[in-house]
């Protein structure tokens, strides 16, 4: 599993070792604003998150990375390269989610960054989208910092998103 390095944070792997943070942060309600419908997540649904993204990991060697800020091993926010809806035929899609002690501090712009490089210069995608609930004005931003340019507006998991893309340079 792929370990990626950036000038303040160690992206690893999502494992059951980060399942405490991960659940913190995703129970925390001003976190999922924009995802899963607002609502906090449960502990079983967190689970069988860390367990969908270990396999993952397994059989795509990419998935979801804890965002470890190296000056003091907190665990920051979570950032992913994946396939849309889990779905290998679909594009990879890259995307993150911060705790709020990370909000405002660049995490996500950096990380996703590094994600790019890697998909574009190992594993080889031809593109990368990434999609938000349209009032996201943060990961909005994030998406234009990249250098990608709107699509449109598209439905995934179970909301009106919009759509993103980066072609590989």
């Amino acid at each position: 599993m792929t370990i990626l390095h950036t000038a303040r944070l160690r992206l690893e792997p999502v494992t059951d070792k980060h399942y405490d943070a991960m659940h913190a942060m995703n129970s925390d309600t001003e976190v999922m604003t924009y995802l899963n419908a607002g609502q906090p997540e449960t502990e079983e649904h967190t689970r069988a998150a860390v367990a969908r993204i270990m396999g993952r990991w397994t059989e795509w060697g990419y998935s979801w990375w804890a965002l470890i800020r190296t000056g003091d091993e907190v665990l920051v926010g979570l950032a992913c390269l994946q396939h849309i809806g889990g779905d290998k035929a679909q594009p990879h899609e890259i995307g993150w989610r911060l705790a709020r002690a990370g909000w405002g501090q660049g995490y996500a712009s950096e990380a996703a960054a590094a994600i790019v490089a890697h998909a574009f210069n190992v594993v080889g995608a031809p593109e990368v989208v990434a999609v938000a609930h349209p009032d996201n004005a943060a990961s909005i931003k994030v998406m234009t910092r990249l250098g990608m340019q709107y699509v449109g507006m598209q439905r995934h998991y179970d909301i009106d998103s919009v759509v993103y893309r980066l072609p590989r340079p």
